[in-house]
């Protein structure tokens, strides 16, 4: 396609994606309700490396030993990613489980502060700040105490953030796609070791429409389209933009929760999350959607 044609695609492209991941929260949630979380994300994460490595096969001719150390660690930074949202999404609503998860945007600067020895600017501490507050709205009960699930979501948080920064450093020189097919690889494989360690393979369970649909839907649009997707919006949208329209997709998770999960949404969650959002904008654009250019 044209440079122009990318162009016009790239904003639907990229709220596409978040519409798609605002939904998989709900879907993934129905399908924790039959398998176990390993196996869930092992299978998802299989199917997005086959898939990924057929649309990148040009890439392959690029390979080199050093992508196995490099996707391992992010592989590993990835299952922990998910290891904590998707364990924490069994204890938890799946509107507060998108916006917790979300958190990942505010703390991405500080993780490669550590990394590159660049300091936050004002606009990320800022971002924190209101980030904590937003948190301690959706989150801390009459007592001051934390669920576990909510506790394990921001854990997988921290993890995705760290996942993030090592990407990018890693990823300097690299083929990114070839990158990320090894990390998903590497994901899929720890998922499957931590399955077969801890449960039985459900067979039977995959049989079931109720399971093999929400699986179909977060293996093929939420893994490969939304991340094809992503690429591309990012490739040919402003930065600014780009940043605006991703940050949506706690939104979208929070409007499907309630649609399509029945969540319960009181006003002190609806500040909390507002307030979470406001950070996500914040720490990604600097709010310079709002400036004159």
């Amino acid at each position: 396609m044209s440079p122009a044609v990318m162009k016009r695609l790239a904003k639907p492209m990229l709220l596409a994606a978040t519409v798609i991941w605002g939904a998989s929260f709900v879907f993934m949630k129905n399908a924790l309700d039959a398998l176990p979380w390993a196996y869930l994300v092992g299978i998802r994460f299989t199917v997005g490396t086959v898939l990924l490595a057929l649309i990148s096969f040009r890439s392959w001719k690029r390979f080199t030993p050093d992508y196995l150390w490099r996707g391992g660690i992010a592989g590993l930074l990835l299952y922990l990613t998910y290891w904590g949202q998707t364990v924490g999404l069994t204890m938890t609503t799946p509107s507060k489980n998108a916006f917790l998860t979300a958190v990942y945007c505010v703390l991405v600067p500080f993780f490669s502060w550590a990394a590159t020895r660049r300091r936050p600017d004002r606009y990320n501490v800022s971002a924190a700040v209101l980030c904590v507050m937003g948190i301690g709205l959706v989150s801390l009960n009459e007592q001051l105490t934390i669920n576990a699930g909510d506790l394990l979501t921001l854990v997988g948080a921290v993890f995705c953030a760290a996942n993030l920064a090592a990407v990018s450093h890693l990823g300097q020189g690299k083929d990114i796609m070839l990158l990320t097919v090894v990390q998903f690889a590497c994901t899929s494989l720890i998922c499957w070791l931590t399955g077969l360690c801890t449960a039985p393979f459900p067979a039977q369970a995959l049989t079931r429409p109720e399971v093999l649909w929400p699986l179909a839907y977060l293996c093929f649009l939420a893994t490969t389209v939304g991340l094809l997707f992503q690429n591309i919006g990012v490739v040919w949208c402003e930065p600014a933009a780009a940043a605006v329209l991703l940050s949506l997709e706690s939104v979208f998770g929070v409007l499907f929760s309630v649609i399509l999960y029945g969540d319960p949404v009181t006003l002190r969650l609806l500040t909390g999350f507002a307030l979470i959002f406001v950070a996500v904008l914040c720490s990604e654009t600097k709010f310079s959607f709002l400036r004159k250019q």
